[in-house]
């Protein structure tokens, strides 16, 4: 079931082309990763399907629902996680948590019990009392990726949500996503982390300079790239953008 459908969506930044024409489906069940260098267009196009941005041209629809035009109810479905989290520092995590599920108007205790097998997942417990003005970088990129979970959407966006994180933190963080894949949600990730993107992602979009260059599988990605299947994605990715 297709969850995510953008169709020639593009953004201008006055004469600055920052997406120029992005076609492609997110299915439920499936982890798409979204490469490219900085100025590709990656966290553009994350602002356009978050209802932040407007689109210069094209579309963006998340099951039924316009991306523009729909945003507040696209934002009710969707978990979002941006590259540098901000949260009030005078809040400790646990009070954070407990502000977004009333803003969202989840029940405490339905919220707390979905919670409870991430906050130990990626062994955030010890911080759950800390005031988040303390956090690490790392700590705050948990704390974002359980307020993304704590309504239960449909369609996850992230982006780098691994960047900060300790390698074991990583692993764990990597496999929360699969299992959240396989009970029938899509992830998209933005990221710079090739190895990660291939270790998680079942299929990739490369973008360079605001257009789509490769769309597939890893494999997909390398025969594009015409680098041998034995090369690694990182081989692929530099032989794409040169």
């Amino acid at each position: 079931m297709t969850l995510l459908h953008l169709e020639a969506l593009g953004k201008d930044y006055g004469a600055t082309v920052a997406l120029r024409s992005l076609t492609c489906e997110v299915r439920a069940g499936e982890v798409v990763g979204l490469l490219g260098p900085n100025g590709s267009g990656k966290t553009t196009t994350m602002k356009l399907l978050m209802g932040m941005l407007r689109p210069s041209r094209g579309s963006a629809r998340f099951d039924d629902l316009d991306c523009t035009h729909d945003a507040r109810r696209v934002k009710e479905r969707i978990g979002y996680t941006p590259e540098e989290p901000a949260f009030y520092d005078f809040l400790t995590g646990r009070e954070t948590i407990g502000f977004v599920l009333d803003v969202r108007g989840v029940a405490p205790d339905a919220g707390w019990a979905r919670l409870g097998p991430f906050v130990d997942a990626i062994d955030f417990g010890a911080q759950l009392d800390v005031a988040t003005g303390g956090y690490s970088h790392g700590t705050k990129k948990k704390l974002a990726l359980l307020l993304a979970l704590a309504h239960r959407p449909a369609l996850l966006l992230l982006d780098e949500p691994t960047n900060g994180l300790d390698p074991p933190t990583a692993v764990r963080v990597r496999a929360l996503l699969r299992e959240y894949a396989a009970e029938g949600g899509a992830v998209v990730v933005s990221t710079h982390l090739l190895a990660m993107a291939e270790q998680l992602c079942d299929r990739m979009l490369v973008l360079h300079k605001g257009d789509m260059i490769a769309d597939g599988t890893s494999a997909d990605v390398k025969a594009r790239a015409g680098v041998a299947s034995g090369a690694s994605l990182e081989d692929a990715f530099l032989e794409l953008v040169k």
